[in-house]
């Protein structure tokens, strides 16, 4: 069985449309990027970690966790506290082209020999540029 670590409608519609059946069951992880970790690093990270929270409660399945990132200026935007963060934000993408990064992870059972409850998971990411026009 596959589990989606999100509760993103939007990841859900992806998984929909692809004709690949999965159960969602989201992942609760602190989403606070590292000192000095880079916004590839950080999406990455968030992924699998959140790949690894449901997998530990499903170990029999194979979970895909993801986070995306944005950046503007080096600085990874988080998710807005409330409309007028939203607004500023809006106002620093206006006009520019930014970094829209996913990570991406999947972990399911580790390999014979590694022991009982050992995982095997598989990270990876992709980069976008988005403009955004004047608003």
């Amino acid at each position: 069985m596959l589990v989606l670590a999100s509760a993103s409608p939007r990841r859900q519609d992806l998984l929909r449309s692809a004709g690949i059946s999965f159960v969602a069951q989201p992942a609760d992880v602190d989403e606070t990027p590292l000192a000095g970790e880079s916004a590839r690093e950080c999406a990455e990270r968030l992924a699998r970690e959140k790949a690894l929270a449901v997998w530990q409660k499903r170990p029999a399945d194979v979970v895909l966790g993801a986070d995306t990132v944005v950046v503007v200026d080096e600085t990874i935007l988080g998710k807005p506290v409330d409309t007028d963060d939203a607004a500023r934000m809006l106002r620093m993408l206006s006009g520019r082209v930014h970094q829209v990064i996913t990570g991406v992870s999947l972990v399911r059972v580790g390999a014979r020999g590694q022991g009982p409850g050992a995982s095997k998971s598989e990270t990876a990411s992709e980069t976008t540029l988005v403009t955004v026009g004047e608003l």
